[in-house]
């Protein structure tokens, strides 16, 4: 990151299922744009609401980075009535990304909105990768994410596509050297607990921030070695480190 909040051109900015779009946002090419895992801080609005929202990385091509979002409040939807050349202001690339220095065969798993670091990675890593998503019910992104992996499993609540259930019911940790996976808290925990004692899981936590520079300690967590702020000592964690037992 350098510099504070800039002022960038929005690229597209579509609808790709109900309430979830999918944001592209023209950057200098000379910037550093960032790596998996890290996220940027993004508004379009002034003084309300307060507080600017974070998004994870899906994609960098070329100078044009990409976001998923799901409208679920005032900020996100200030975002989807964004259209090609209105202006948008960031701040990023933030945080801390995956370690990309991985072998073996790797498990990436995705619930909800928890998706799109898993796509950058999955494009980044250079190593065997299964692709786990669980959705509610729309399926999205598949397509893009099957030229980077070697199989994808797919779930969903309602059973409309893939097997009906969550993405934990069919992940089996013993086929796998490490996993990565992000999502809603109670499926990385899940996740966690099954891995435990047999192979390495990293987390991508999401929390409500205000900096997204560590300054304001808004986004701190209980870890097992302390307090820590999702926006600098992570977003990406070692998972017992903040899924463990008192």
């Amino acid at each position: 990151m350098k510099g504070g909040y800039r002022e960038v051109d929005i690229s597209s900015n579509t609808e790709i299922t109900k309430d979830i779009f999918e944001l592209k946002v023209q950057l200098e090419s000379n910037d550093s744009l960032g790596d998996p895992g890290q996220f940027y801080m993004l508004r379009s609005w002034d003084l309300d609401p307060l507080l600017s929202r974070p998004f994870s990385i899906c994609n960098v091509e070329e100078n044009v980075v990409t976001f998923l979002y799901k409208i679920v409040g005032r900020g996100t939807n200030y975002l989807s009535k964004l259209k090609p050349k209105d202006k948008l202001k960031v701040l990023g690339p933030l945080g801390n990304g995956f370690n990309l220095n991985v072998n073996g065969k790797v498990a990436l798993i995705s619930g909800g909105i928890g998706i799109p670091p898993m796509i950058y990675l999955a494009k980044k890593l250079s190593t065997e990768i299964d692709f786990y998503a669980g959705f509610t019910n729309e399926v999205y992104y598949m397509d893009y994410v099957h030229k980077y992996v070697d199989k994808i499993h797919i779930t969903t609540e309602d059973g409309s596509t893939g097997q009906k259930g969550f993405i934990t019911d069919i992940f089996r940790p013993e086929k796998y050297d490490v996993v990565f996976t992000c999502g809603p808290s109670p499926m990385m925990k899940k996740v966690v607990e099954k891995c435990e004692n047999m192979i390495p899981v990293f987390v991508s936590m999401e929390s409500v921030m205000a900096c997204g520079m560590g300054a304001c300690l808004g986004c701190s967590i209980k870890a097992k070695s302390g307090m820590k702020r999702v926006c600098k000592e992570g977003p990406v964690f070692e998972g017992r480190e903040v899924f463990f037992d008192d």
